[in-house]
């Protein structure tokens, strides 16, 4: 079997992994990129909102942007709503599939080679890495992972596992009418998450993104959803659809770096812990493997001692976000129903939602949780689950 040479192999295609090779191609480096899905950018398992800055932040392709967001409607477990409008756009929806074509077709313009197969096997010599894809065979200077949740790549390369996993279940399916988002909490809707209805107005007609984020059977969940959304929302559900199902990391890999390697996006658990979010934390941590990289490759350094100051540098953009985010997320899952409501009433009667449109982000929660652990009522709420 013939060996590749190559500077950088990156191992998926998501908006991670093309992200990274586009960037290190850019600056001069021999990249290829194996995706193990035939085509880019299905199957879609994500909610596809984003934040609208993020098109300048990264200079993203704009084509696949839908629709704008501005108004959410809360769902307490009692029924109750909380609605919270912002006074301009924060966040976007986006065709996720064009999303990620649109980068994989950056990524052949900027020099990165696309081919379709799967690693299974990644062994270190003694200047380069040994990476068998399918009947492919590279010797390439570092790898970078970007293969999502299910590889298990990184425990293989001794980097931990992903840990304070969720379950996740969501379709986009043809609707009569057009809603404002819609945001469901209680053991009902998705213990431990929440469930959503995203609308998204395409050329044809409405559509609808429903989905859970829970723990448990999150197939379960999203059918009961569904139900309970369908009358309202004009719902049309064909036969035979089923929910796409992911595993959603809440939690960073302890390490995301070793000699010659990088892990970025979902694969190093880098999502907001609240949301489940990753669009934005996989475009960042890209960014910030490719300034680790490239120093690196120019010194022929790509030891881990080298390279970690990726992880260094992820945390100092991301590390506080992640930590307020995660004590957030620990606590609420254990608040119960009752708790749920008490919150909600707070939002409408003692002084939450000021709170809220001082502090609060699309892909910045710590302001919010902060002064939400700071505010006396809502504090009880919160205390008296963690330590129940």
């Amino acid at each position: 079997m013939p060996r590749i040479q190559t500077d950088i192999l990156v191992v998926g295609g998501g908006p991670a992994g093309l992200h990274t090779g586009t960037l290190l191609a850019r600056a001069g480096h021999h990249v290829d990129l194996v995706e193990e899905h035939r085509e880019i950018g299905a199957p879609v398992h994500c909610i596809g909102v984003l934040a609208g800055d993020a098109f300048d932040q990264f200079d993203l392709p704009v084509g696949s942007l839908i629709n704008e967001l501005r108004t959410v409607h809360f769902v307490a477990p009692s029924g109750a709503i909380v609605k919270y409008s912002t006074p301009t756009t924060e966040a976007v929806v986006i065709d996720r599939r064009r999303f990620d074509r649109q980068l994989a077709d950056e990524a052949p313009a900027a020099g990165v080679r696309l081919r379709t197969a799967r690693v299974t096997a990644v062994n270190e010599r003694d200047r380069s890495m040994d990476v068998l894809a399918g009947d492919l065979r590279f010797d390439t200077r570092a790898v970078v992972l970007a293969c999502g949740t299910n590889d298990g790549l990184q425990q293989r390369l001794g980097l931990g596992m992903l840990r304070l996993l969720l379950r996740s279940a969501q379709a986009e399916l043809p609707a009569d009418t057009q809603q404002d988002v819609e945001v469901h909490f209680g053991s009902a809707a998705a213990p431990g998450g929440f469930a959503w209805a995203v609308p998204v107005h395409r050329a044809d007609r409405p559509y609808v993104r429903v989905g859970v984020m829970c723990d448990g059977d999150a197939s379960a969940h999203f059918r009961r959803m569904l139900h309970a959304l369908r009358d309202r929302w004009g719902i049309h559900v064909e036969a035979g659809c089923a929910p796409r199902l992911k595993a959603l990391p809440l939690a960073p890999l302890g390490r995301t770096y070793a000699d010659r390697v990088l892990v970025v996006g979902d694969a190093a658990g880098l999502v907001k812990p609240t949301t489940g979010g990753g669009i934005y934390y996989s475009l960042m941590s890209a960014r910030l493997a490719v300034e680790a990289l490239v120093p690196a490759l120019a010194a022929d350094d790509l030891s881990a001692t080298r390279l970690a100051i990726y992880q260094s540098a992820w945390r100092r953009h991301l590390g506080s976000e992640i930590r307020w985010q995660l004590i957030l997320r620990r606590v609420a899952q254990r608040l119960s129903d009752r708790d749920i409501d008490r919150l909600f009433d707070l939002a409408s009667t003692d002084g939450l939602m000021p709170l809220i449109r001082r502090t609060a982000s699309f892909n910045r929660h710590r302001d919010f949780i902060v002064a939400l652990l700071k505010h006396p009522p809502a504090r009880r709420v919160l205390f008296r689950a963690a330590f129940a």
